[in-house]
């Protein structure tokens, strides 16, 4: 089992990214290969003081930026990590990929170099959020704005999938992201949407949820169209952002709050741990012929240890073959 990672992509790239590999590969036994210039990864593994022997090297010469059209670097830069690292596991070189870069720019590499399953017309991207019941899951979080009702019923089956077999949850709960809870709400894509889940023996659908079911547990899967998923997550990280910036100017206004906050540390440290989307690794790509894991663009090396473990998990479960057995069985 190899797993490629885009040693260029994200906020903090290559610094973090290396030192996050450096912690995945002193905890599993599989090969990861950091993919961009050869030189500059060389010298930041040579500063570390152990380097496994299941880290390697491939040489890319070029990267694409977080602000880049993705479309139009993906074409351009042949030689970019991302495109090396996808092509690698289109040849069989890799067996899955992690990149915390352009997140669209993964996405067009991976869509145009590795192709869909078969019965899938769209990749979803999957992202887990912290509930009052553990986690569920989103999809799409923004690699489809265009979704027909198809398309999102199959989101709902390729998350249920994940949802079984990786997170290890016995028939997922299926909920359709909506304005109300009545099947006659919504636009019409999203009514026939309803149609489709309900008829799909393999989901385990519950109906309609509204915004504020996300974060109560009641679901294990929830699914939505690319360009409402996008601004539920993007709400969802300036709220959390927001709410922390808040709770840190209450409880320094005072002596008082300043003892209680310092009573309370413990509390808030785990409280951080558990909404930290570091701990979650990274968003799956769901749909695609590959494991493709994309993880935040401000990742620290832990988020990167744990995106490499996500995409090892997937590879282990069998994820992507699960999921064209019972896009099979759909047909039959």
């Amino acid at each position: 089992m190899r797993i490629a990672v885009d040693a260029m992509g994200g906020d903090h790239a290559p610094d973090v990214v290396v030192h996050g590999v450096l912690l995945a590969a002193s905890e599993i036994k599989e090969e990861i290969i950091l993919v961009g210039p050869k030189d500059i990864i060389e010298s930041k593994l040579s500063a570390a003081k152990n380097v496994p022997p299941n880290i390697s090297i491939i040489n890319a010469t070029e990267f694409i930026a977080m602000d880049e059209s993705p479309a139009v670097s993906v074409r351009r830069k042949k030689d970019s990590s991302i495109n090396v690292a996808v092509k690698m596991v289109k040849e069989k070189k890799a067996d899955a990929i992690v990149s915390a870069g352009n997140t669209g720019a993964v996405v067009c590499a991976a869509s145009l170099f590795l192709k869909n399953l078969p019965g899938i017309d769209r990749p979803g991207i999957s992202v887990f959020l912290p509930t009052l019941k553990g986690v569920v899951q989103v999809i799409d979080m923004g690699a489809n704005i265009d979704a027909k009702p198809e398309h999102l019923m199959h989101y709902g089956l390729m998350g249920s999938i994940y949802s079984s077999f990786v997170l290890n949850k016995e028939n997922p709960r299926v909920g359709l992201l909506n304005i109300g809870e009545e099947e006659t709400k919504g636009p019409e894509f999203v009514k026939e949407t309803f149609k489709l889940l309900e008829m799909n023996k393999n989901i385990n659908f519950i109906g309609n949820v509204e915004g504020r079911d996300i974060y109560t547990g009641e679901c294990d899967v929830i699914v939505c169209d690319g360009f409402l998923g996008n601004v539920v997550l993007k709400v969802s990280e300036g709220l959390a952002d927001a709410i922390k910036e808040m709770l840190r100017r209450k409880l320094s206004s005072n002596l008082i709050t300043r003892f209680g906050a310092f009573l309370s540390a413990p509390a808030f440290k785990a409280l951080k741990k558990e909404i930290d989307y570091a701990e979650y690794g990274g968003a799956p790509l769901l749909g695609i012929d590959g494991v493709c894991i994309i993880a935040h663009g401000g990742s620290s090396a832990n988020a990167i240890k744990n995106a490499i473990r996500v995409a090892r998990e997937s590879l282990l479960q069998n994820v992507n073959q699960h999921i064209v057995e019972a896009i099979a069985n759909e047909k039959v």
